[in-house]
Parts: C-alpha cells; structure tokens; sequence
C-alpha cells in the first residue's frame, strides 16, 4: 500500500476546515474533594488544543447526564462534516467504572460510564465523523491504587469484556450499501492504567495533563498521534506511581494533526 493511504487525509485547507473539540471538567462537587489546580489543565490544554487548529467547546461541572446532554450537542455540530477530526477532553474526580458527576458520592452514583463516550462518538450516532480521528484524553482517577503496587489479574466478575458487550452491527441506516464497523478511529490516552491513582498540583496542574502538552508542543509537527502518545508515556518511565494508558484504540491509520510539514 501506498504510505499516503496509511495517513488519515486532511481534505481541507486550514482556512476552511472547522476542528471542533469537547473539554469537560469537573472541580466543584457536592460531596467529593475540589479539585484545585484543575483550572490549570483546562488553561493549558485550551491553548494547546487553538494551537492545533480546533475551536474548543469547554464545560465545567457537570452531573454523569449533564455530561451526556453536552456530548450529545457537541455530536451534532454541523462543524464537524467540514473537519478531519476532533479531541474529546475530560477531567473529573474518577472510579474504575468511569467519570464522576458533580453529584457523585461513592463509586455508583452519579458516574459516567466510559462506555458512553464511545457510544456518542461512534460510527452510528457520529456519522459526520465517521473515517476520521477521535481522540480521547481522560485525566482522572480509575481506583485508589498506586502504580507501583504489584496487583493480581484480577477476574472480577464485575468487569465485563469488551468483545461481550457489542452485538454485531447492522450497518449504518443511510444510503451506503456496504457495512461499517460500530466502532473505529478512535485513539484514547488515560492518566493512569485501571484500578490506580493519577496525581495533580495544586499549583502546577496534574502531570498528566503537563506532559501532555509539552510532547503535543514538541512533536505535533512532525509525530503522528501515537506515536506523541508513546512519548507521554515513556516521560513517566522513571516515575513508578502513575503511567498513562492508552487503551480502546481503533486507529485504523496514522494521524498527523499537520501533515506535510
């Protein structure tokens, strides 16, 4: 294959495609802890992101469906059949099973399933970006275990497969004749790997979200996505108590936000 059909395209000139991205983050709650130096993250991360060409969209505390309402405007955005490819940005107070709401009290209440966020986006109900990247950035935590505990592999029954939870798909419900997968293009970097802590200034903001946009200013240019991700990740190679994950990624291609340079 040629190397070109490798590479996501990006159609448009700058002038006329129109980036769109989702930042969510959560630092007042009813019940849990604030989370200071938040403010920060979305600072840092607004202006990398408008550096990278996309108009950002920011909310701020947000209950699980407060969440899901945004996501669900942010999903019909006419911008989107006129952009290459979008960033999904969430930062919140976090359990095992997802993102805590602003009403969340324990690991059930009020919590956003990850799942739902692939649910939106998803070739189904996101037809405007169907074939183009997706990229998911999750500052929170996934449990109250430190990194460098040595864990078991857990069987918790609790936990359900991937493959287990998605029925074959029936095709999208427009003119296209050929089937498409449920879900695809889509690359998703974590703070944190399952079931551990990720850590946060706060003065400096979380490091996650530090390293983050120091690789994206760094390496935009000239790296594809995953490969910026596997930067991130190695910055934390001698810091045993958090390690970024990337994890539901379905890139099918490589993603340059600026090719040609």
């Amino acid at each position: 294959l040629p190397l070109s059909s490798q590479i996501y395209p990006i159609h448009l000139p700058r002038e006329t495609r129109t980036r769109r991205a989702l930042l969510i983050c959560n630092i007042e709650f009813e019940h849990l802890k604030r989370r200071a130096g938040a403010e920060v993250d979305v600072e840092g991360m607004t202006k990398l992101l408008e550096g990278l060409g996309y108009v950002v969209d920011i909310h701020y505390n947000l209950t699980s469906q407060g969440m899901v309402e945004v996501m669900k405007d942010f999903v019909k955005l006419g911008e989107h059949r006129t952009s290459d490819s979008t960033f999904l940005v969430f930062m919140s107070h976090g359990v095992r099973a997802g993102l805590c709401g602003t009403k969340s009290k324990n690991k059930t209440t009020d919590i956003l399933s990850l799942d739902t966020i692939y649910e939106k986006f998803n070739n189904k109900h996101c037809q405007a970006l169907l074939g183009k990247p997706k990229v998911v950035i999750i500052q929170s935590c996934r449990g109250g275990k430190t990194g460098s505990v040595m864990v078991s592999d857990s069987a918790d029954p609790a936990m359900p497969s991937a493959i287990s939870a998605h029925t074959i798909p029936e095709g999208l419900e427009d003119d296209a004749i050929f089937q498409v997968h449920l879900e695809s293009d889509f690359a998703t970097l974590h703070s944190s790997t399952p079931d551990t802590v990720s850590w946060r200034s706060p003065e400096k903001g979380s490091l996650f979200i530090q390293s983050l946009i120091e690789q994206f200013r760094n390496h935009a240019c000239d790296s594809d996505l995953q490969e910026i991700f596997r930067k991130i990740q190695y910055s934390f190679g001698k810091y045993p108590w958090q390690l970024p994950s990337q994890e539901r990624t379905t890139m099918l291609r490589k993603f340059y936000l600026f090719p040609g340079h």
